[in-house]
């Protein structure tokens, strides 16, 4: 999996959260979330000229069955570029695996010219909140490890589901990474990684954490109003976000949300 040349940009493509049902008529809190994933589906197809990978961040389905997964798959396969994914707190991995279009989907580590990107599964059966198992903290470990060692990566990307930060709602406080701060101590002793990646909490949020950068991305459907005590609804579209990489380690990014549409949604909901 190689860009045009070693010097090119690396085009990226975040879409998480996506929610999805096996019948196409579920909905989340009123929004159907196979019509919000198409929406965002197209804008993809529109803005995007050339994609190197897709990196799907977790809560694939809302309801784990392999139907969900199939249409996600059949979807994503529409933009001609490849995918990762890993699971979140709604998914099942092992139905993931079974609905997987081909086996490289359920893949932890790519290396695409000097960048190293990792998906690291956070997903702790029937909890909301995340957890990395000890299995994930020996792999990224010895990830972290080898890449030191390995001249031909230079810069690493981490990808999660859960938040490896404190939420910026007061209702969120137990539903991040339980062991985030095992996932910094790591983390910040790497030099190489340039960024984290993360969905779960569906919000655009890019800042600066120690000395590492984290991103996280609007959801395909509904969005979470940031700052907040109680849960609340945000009246903003749904959207995915883009990610330039470039050879030196900067990163670029951008969020992209539908136009033109109104989606229907329960605004007054106090959680789901």
């Amino acid at each position: 999996m190689m860009p045009q040349t070693a010097n090119s940009p690396i085009h990226l493509v975040q879409i998480t959260d996506t929610h999805l049902y096996g019948k196409a008529t579920g909905t989340l809190l009123k929004m159907n979330t196979h019509d919000s994933f198409e929406h965002v589906i197209e804008l993809v197809r529109g803005k995007e000229d050339r994609i190197d990978l897709i990196l799907a961040t977790g809560d694939i389905a809302q309801d784990a069955s392999e139907s969900a997964y199939g249409h996600f798959a059949d979807r994503v396969g529409t933009l001609g570029a490849p995918y990762r994914w890993i699971p979140g707190n709604h998914d099942k991995a092992e139905v993931m695996k079974n609905a997987a279009a081909t086996p490289d989907v359920d893949e932890k580590s790519v290396q695409i010219n000097n960048w190293l990107i990792l998906m690291l599964d956070t997903s702790t059966d029937g909890q909301v909140h995340g957890n990395l198992a000890p299995g994930e903290l020996e792999f990224l470990h010895s990830q972290l490890q080898e890449s030191k060692l390995n001249n031909s990566i230079e810069h690493i990307m981490i990808c999660m589901h859960h938040n490896p930060v404190k939420g910026n709602s007061g209702w969120m406080k137990d539903i991040g990474l339980k062991n985030r701060a095992r996932f910094w101590e790591l983390a910040e002793t790497a030099t190489k990684i340039k960024c984290v990646v993360y969905g779960h909490i569906h919000q655009e949020l890019d800042f600066v954490h120690g000395n590492i950068r984290c991103l996280c991305s609007p959801s395909t459907c509904i969005q979470f109003k940031p700052n907040v005590v109680n849960f609340a609804l945000d009246q903003v579209n749904p959207g995915y976000r883009s990610f330039e990489l470039h050879a030196n380690g900067t990163v670029e990014s951008e969020v992209h949300r539908v136009e033109g549409e109104n989606f229907e949604a329960d605004f007054s909901s106090g959680g789901y």
